[in-house]
């Protein structure tokens, strides 16, 4: 590990949220992330207004970020920003202020793979956070991927198994809003889901040709059909029966995430298991997971609360190991919407 502070200033804004974090090393000094409330009325992130959203925030939040840190600009050693994948509105937001601060500053400008920084939020450097060992599986679940990973070390990941429609987070998010739930309603079917019964209704879980993918959408529509079919015999249908709805809806997605996960683990024989992303913030998941540490001999790694959610600090970490590389990238750098986590 390097002897001297190498501080990193990074920038994410590839949804909806503008963040910017400072890290000292691989240590976290500020994570500072400004949220777009607009969108609730629209019942989604619309793009347009998120990138409009981004040029309003970016300055201040990473003033803040700076100030918090406790450090001034001419400290930071190199900018890192997340490239991709996300909303193109968005990333280019961050994508040009962090090359026009590079060139002002004279200092590196290093590209993230958003996904990647999910991944590698496991070794922010911080008292309860244990560091998973390589290699190691990382269930990725947001509201944009679903992906189990091998992770071979800081810069190789191997897919095993993907979504082939929608991600989780989007499952989760769909099945609220056709129960009436404000968006984002995933946060809102796991705090319902602990006051009900669980196998109150029984949905089919889809299958895929390749055994370690995943499907979302032919659940979603079930979902959808078993909600009309109901309303149709009783209107309060919902309304009565809410808690034991999103208690089956989340104990049927978090069974098909943990039966590819299972799987995934006999055909590596890897038993260090990890989770990322936004949707890994889900109590179940997490439950279930600990749980599987006893009955099936894991090692489990959950990152704190802050670190599954967009945040700055993740593209920090990745910026912080390719920084130790000399892994740097040229002013004519693009943002792309897509990218894949090997990219």
């Amino acid at each position: 590990m390097h002897k001297k502070s190498i501080y990193i200033l990074s920038i994410e804004s590839s949804c909806d949220d503008t963040g910017a974090a400072i890290l000292q090393n691989d240590t976290v000094l500020s994570n500072v992330i400004a949220n777009q409330k607009i969108h609730a009325a629209y019942g989604g992130v619309v793009p347009e207004l998120a990138s409009r959203a981004h040029q309003q925030n970016i300055v201040p939040v990473v003033q803040q970020a700076i100030e918090l840190a406790g450090i001034s600009k001419k400290d930071i050693n190199a900018i890192a920003f997340t490239r991709g994948p996300g909303l193109m509105g968005s990333l280019l937001v961050g994508t040009s202020f962090a090359k026009s601060l590079s060139i002002a500053l004279n200092i590196p400008l290093i590209a993230v793979n958003h996904m990647q920084a999910h991944v590698l939020a496991h070794f922010i450097n911080e008292k309860n956070q244990k560091k998973p060992p390589f290699p190691f599986l990382c269930l990725t679940i947001s509201g944009g991927h679903t992906q189990i990973l091998k992770i071979i070390n800081y810069n190789e990941f191997e897919i095993l198994g993907e979504t082939i429609d929608d991600a989780v987070g989007e499952a989760f998010d769909k099945s609220a809003k056709l129960l009436g739930l404000p968006y984002p309603g995933g946060p809102l079917i796991d705090k319902y889901a602990k006051l009900g019964n669980k196998t109150a209704f029984k949905f089919t879980e889809p299958k895929t040709s390749n055994e370690l993918d995943f499907s979302f959408s032919g659940l979603k529509t079930a979902i959808l059909y078993f909600l009309q079919r109901e309303h149709r015999k009783d209107e309060n249908f919902i309304k009565n029966n809410l808690y034991d709805i999103c208690a089956s809806i989340q104990y049927t997605i978090v069974n098909i995430l943990m039966k590819k996960l299972k799987l995934a683990s006999t055909k590596t024989g890897i038993k260090n298991i990890a989770i990322a992303g936004g949707v890994s913030a889900n109590s179940e998941i997490r439950k279930t997971l600990k749980a599987f540490e006893n009955s099936l001999g894991w090692t489990t790694y959950i990152p704190n609360f802050e670190y599954t959610t967009d945040n700055a600090a993740m593209i920090g970490i990745v910026g912080y190991f390719k920084y130790l590389n000399n892994d740097f990238d040229e002013e004519n750098t693009m943002a792309t919407s897509r990218l894949k986590i090997n990219e």
